[in-house]
């Protein structure tokens, strides 16, 4: 009877788990398909190389090129900058160098909950800091917030594949003479490169199609930046602007700016795939 209870207690969730993984793909798959049939027809040349021109959220002419280059300018110097500080706190965390569990243990907990805080949060809070410093919307401004976002992720993605490290190769590393710098970096950082090469992708994607954080930052503009004090567009933005247009044409093209966005992301995700599978041949295991 006992054996027989568990038996259809494992069928049960193993029905779960294939409807659960069944519904999240289906819906992965429908959105592809609906952004991919409403934007594509109105994908065009114009609109990948063109900056826009005037009345273009009318139905004018031109294009979102302000727009892509804005996003890159964004999630490069906001991946940049959370990856020079995310990196040393993963390595801090591992127990080489803190000792205190229940400080590691709170660190990490604070992590989960910043991971979780919605963008609008962050932009916010970017917002109220500019005022203080007398700051405009500009490049810098998002970029800083977007490192801010992505900060959490970054170290938290960095952090459990640090772990995941075998301890025998540190300690073969330490046996042979290697002080905890030499060791972390020449042996650590080479075996989880990559897991960090995921991580950056991962944030990297986060930032790039996140709106709600630079909507007060980073403001929005028709012309490409100039220096980091300009104002700058992005795509998510460019989306929202679009999308809401009681204009059909405009309305189109914001789903074409989504298809520009989606495929940034999916060759990410293809990058990140190819990059893991070059590097782990050189892991031990």
């Amino acid at each position: 009877m006992a054996f027989n209870r568990r038996r259809t207690e494992e069928n049960i969730f193993k029905v779960l788990m294939i409807a659960a993984t069944a519904t999240v793909i289906s819906t992965l798959f429908v959105v592809f398909i609906v952004v991919l049939y409403r934007g594509l027809p109105a994908l065009t040349w114009a609109m990948v190389t063109e900056l826009p021109r005037g009345g273009y959220y009318l139905g004018g002419g031109g294009g979102i090129l302000n727009a892509i280059v804005g996003s890159l300018y964004l999630a490069l110097g906001g991946t940049l900058i959370a990856l020079v500080l995310a990196l040393p706190v993963a390595l801090f965390l591992q127990r080489d160098y803190i000792r205190n569990f229940k400080l590691s243990r709170a660190i990490r907990l604070s992590l989960d909950v910043l991971w979780g805080v919605p963008s609008i949060v962050y932009g916010v809070f970017g917002f109220i800091i500019m005022l203080y410093l007398g700051m405009r919307a500009s490049l810098l401004g998002g970029i800083i917030v977007l490192s801010l976002l992505e900060l959490p992720i970054m170290i938290r993605a960095m952090d459990e594949v640090i772990r995941m490290v075998p301890a025998e190769l540190k300690e073969i590393s330490y046996a042979m003479g290697a002080t905890r710098l030499e060791t972390v970096t020449r042996v650590v950082c080479r075996q989880a490169f990559p897991g960090i090469i995921s991580a950056m992708l991962l944030a990297f994607g986060r930032g790039i199609g996140d709106a709600a954080s630079v909507l007060f930052t980073a403001g929005y503009t028709d012309s490409l930046p100039q220096s980091l004090f300009d104002p700058v567009a992005s795509l998510p933005l460019a989306v929202f602007f679009q999308i809401g247009t009681p204009f059909p044409l405009v309305q189109e093209r914001a789903y074409a700016s989504a298809v520009i966005l989606l495929l940034i992301v999916l060759t990410l995700s293809l990058v990140s795939r190819f990059l893991t599978n070059k590097y782990n041949k050189y892991i031990v295991r």
